[in-house]
């Protein structure tokens, strides 16, 4: 197997804005007669909720495998099927596994390249929990929202409670990372281009998103967010091989996706990775 070279890491640091009350299930750890029919995910320390970076994560991929149609054949469980490339041909032509990762087993053994992707948990803004902290919420920093199943033949009601983080709640700082590797003996030009492509479709993802929803009970109001006050830095190679002599550079600041997407960031980072 060739050897795989670094380049340098992307960052990506911001704010998640909760336009919707936001809910991202958890256990509830035991019954209790009267509680929540679905509570959230909360730091077992504080209490306090959060993002886990493996829902945002998740999501993203899946609505990029939506976007470019890719087969959903691999099972996990019983009930979830999700897409993992299984031939070198496949996956050499697909940006989701190669961003995402996949399994490097039978025929992708020693054929495969590192993950790409971090997606780190993203807390409350000490801002937003003294605002929830003041507010008349239904339980700590989140309220109830209570919906009702009607039977469509009797009319029938059945009340169901489900537990969100309020809407104008802000996470952060988010923080994604995003590493550039190329393999030796390759032309690095063109491969830092194809690397660069990966990241773009990794703001595709996010983009997609905003126009989607993160969590649960989307089609019925909850969780539409908002990426905001977005910071790009690279890091290069030489950023950990001379730390006094080389510090990150910032590519963006105080942006959003779309405007991100839509600015000469590529170029940018290329030209700091070949000043190396």
């Amino acid at each position: 197997m060739p050897s795989i070279q670094l380049h340098g890491k992307i960052f990506l640091q911001g704010t998640i804005n909760a336009l919707t009350g936001l809910h991202i299930g958890g256990n509830s750890g035991e019954l209790d007669i009267g509680g929540i029919d679905n509570p959230i995910i909360r730091n077992a320390f504080n209490r306090q909720p959060y993002i886990p970076g493996s829902s945002l994560r998740g999501k993203m991929r899946g609505l990029l495998d939506r976007h470019f149609e890719n087969s959903l054949e691999k099972r996990v469980g019983r009930d979830v099927r999700v897409h993992e490339c299984e031939t070198p041909a496949d996956y050499n032509g697909c940006p989701v596994c190669q961003i995402f990762g996949v399994a490097p087993i039978r025929q992708l053994r020693g054929k495969t390249m590192p993950t790409r992707l971090i997606v780190r948990d993203t807390f409350l803004t000490p801002e937003s929990l003294a605002s929830l902290d003041r507010a008349d919420t239904d339980t700590d920093y989140t309220e109830i929202k209570t919906e009702v199943a009607i039977d469509r033949i009797t009319s029938a009601a059945t009340p169901r409670q489900q537990e969100r983080v309020p809407a104008g709640a802000i996470f952060g700082p988010i923080q994604i990372v995003h590493s550039l590797y190329t393999r030796h003996g390759s032309d690095h030009d063109n491969q830092l281009q194809d690397e660069l492509a990966y990241f773009d479709t990794v703001l595709k993802g996010m983009e997609l998103l905003e126009d989607d929803y993160l969590g649960g009970s989307g089609s019925r109001g909850s969780g539409q967010v908002e990426f905001q006050h977005l910071t790009m830095t690279f890091k290069s190679r030489e950023c950990y091989e001379k730390p006094k002599d080389v510090t990150p550079i910032t590519i963006a600041e105080n942006t959003d996706i779309k405007d991100l997407r839509q600015s000469d960031y590529i170029e940018k980072v290329l030209a700091a990775v070949r000043a190396e």
